[in-house]
């Protein structure tokens, strides 16, 4: 904070209070009666004896907080979002204007199913475009992102493999994976034994192969993998894994390069979650919304989780029971409703409007985009693997050996640039790594842009402009700040310097 600065505005960008902080007792934007006093109290003694606690603000107030709040926020709407495995592409507003529609919008898990058809005709379109994509045989909406996706694979998985009688104990995950990988297997009381990368960023089939035995229940691979590598020896792994009686699962965060050009199902995969968040254009980022799907194979199919969407004799039911699937049984529910119904119109819009040569387009021009930013880069950071990458480039921190400056700090000085950082030391196998993923919806200006930025602060950090680096950034509305400490010991909980509100500490 600058301290020469009392008002610590910065032109126009307010500094902004907590809303708390900016009531005052008595202050309002509504003029109501004083209720009466009731005659009985129906409270039970509960009556509140202390004001609320509520801050008291005029509607001007209100209105400029909240909208000096959102200026605060940098958006895929405001700039460049460079997230490697994150896929921070544009929404289009077609898809938010259908989502919105009140058909879809105002309706409740408990109507009954007669007065929704056209929504579980939404649902119904939505599983035959992934199923066309994918190759799959079937299909579970209800996961509500990516890792409870992962979750309703791996639990299908296991519930496959007790219904053949072979109670197995172990999964395969790469060291690149991401993290809830491992997780996931590990919930479902699988014990998880990692598989290291080879030199090129891939996963070696020698090493899958060590350690499959009887008690491998599956592999979970990610492809293209968090290095942004396509993993071509995929198909051997998933034979390999097969061939002890295993399953393939297939981590689908990075789909977004693969749609309309590679059908998983070739691959020999088992099951794959599909963040729809990611790779069909809604919403991402800020804890949601977002969606999982699962698609699975022939095998799996029969002990996906319930309810799912069939034709009825009068019309689209939500199946509870399988039919035709003789003793082989689902392993149940994995949440109570369909709550991501938003997300899946907007991911229907998307499909709908680009066509499968609109989406097979897209695919390309995000591995494209990611290509463009390695070869005019490569010379002035260092690129991890060498050759062609997919959708997303990585890149680690020796161009900066011997300059004093981190990742963390080259990532705090494009802050002050204007862009938002790439992802940084992720993934963990390379070391200061610095992943970027420009999507297919950027122009080639906008990479421009950030490519002659990013060459201008590597040729600072090796000018030895060292203080530049470490007193990033200075343009935010917060300077640097101990993540470390912020992440461990968060301050959760406004308390106010007085009581004068009514509030207690």
């Amino acid at each position: 904070m600058d301290t020469n600065n009392a008002s610590h505005h910065r032109g126009l960008m307010l500094e902004e209070p907590l809303v708390f902080e900016l009531g005052a007792a008595g202050r309002t934007g509504v003029d109501l009666p004083e209720p009466e006093d009731p005659v009985e109290d129906r409270l039970g003694g509960m009556r509140r004896k202390t004001p609320i606690g509520l801050p008291g603000l005029s509607e001007p107030q209100v209105v400029r907080h909240y909208t000096r709040l959102s200026q605060k926020n940098y958006s895929i709407d405001t700039g460049f979002y460079p997230l490697g495995s994150c896929t921070m592409k544009h929404n289009p507003r077609l898809n938010e204007a259908l989502a919105r529609l009140p058909g879809f919008a105002d309706i409740h898990p408990f109507q009954p199913v007669s007065t929704v058809q056209g929504a579980l005709a939404v649902m119904a379109a939505l599983v035959q475009w992934l199923k066309a994509l994918t190759g799959m045989e079937a299909v579970a909406l209800s996961p509500a992102a990516g890792a409870h996706g992962e979750l309703t694979g791996l639990m299908t998985i296991r519930a496959a493999l007790e219904a053949q009688g072979r109670a197995r104990t172990t999964v395969l995950v790469p060291a690149s994976a991401h993290g809830t990988n491992p997780a996931t297997a590990a919930l479902c009381g699988y014990r998880v034994q990692s598989v290291p990368a080879a030199a090129d960023g891939r996963v070696p089939v020698a090493a899958v192969k060590e350690r499959l035995d009887a008690d491998t229940a599956a592999v979970m691979l990610t492809n293209p993998n968090t290095c942004g590598l396509f993993e071509t020896d995929f198909q051997a792994i998933a034979e390999a894994v097969h061939g002890v009686g295993g399953f393939c699962y297939l981590d689908g965060a990075n789909f977004n390069a693969l749609v309309g050009r590679v059908r998983v199902a070739d691959l020999g995969v088992d099951a794959m979650h599909i963040n729809l968040h990611k790779t069909f254009s809604t919403p991402h980022g800020g804890g949601g919304p977002g969606a999982g799907p699962v698609v699975f194979s022939k095998a799996l199919a029969p002990f996906m989780p319930v309810p799912f969407v069939r034709q009825g004799a009068e019309g689209f039911v939500l199946a509870e029971h399988p039919r035709g699937r003789a003793i082989k049984t689902p392993f149940g529910r994995i949440k109570g409703f369909h709550g991501s119904f938003g997300v899946w119109v907007r991911a229907l819009a998307y499909m709908l409007s680009m066509g499968i040569d609109g989406l097979r387009q897209a695919s390309g021009d995000a591995v494209l985009n990611a290509n463009y930013l390695r070869a005019r880069l490569q010379d002035d950071l260092t690129l991890s693997f060498p050759g062609l990458c997919m959708h997303e480039v990585l890149f680690d921190d020796r161009f900066l050996k011997g300059t004093g400056v981190t990742t963390l700090d080259f990532a705090k000085a494009l802050i002050d640039a204007g862009f938002h950082p790439m992802t940084i030391y992720f993934p963990l196998i390379v070391h200061g790594a610095l992943l970027v993923e420009p999507t297919e919806t950027e122009s080639r200006e906008t990479l421009d842009q950030f490519i002659d930025t990013v060459k201008a602060l590597a040729a600072r950090a090796r000018a030895g402009e060292e203080a530049f680096f470490h007193a990033a950034p200075r343009h935010t509305p917060r300077r640097r700040l101990d993540e470390t400490a912020a992440a461990r010991y968060p301050r959760l909980r406004w308390r106010p310097r007085n009581h004068t509100n009514g509030l207690k500490e």
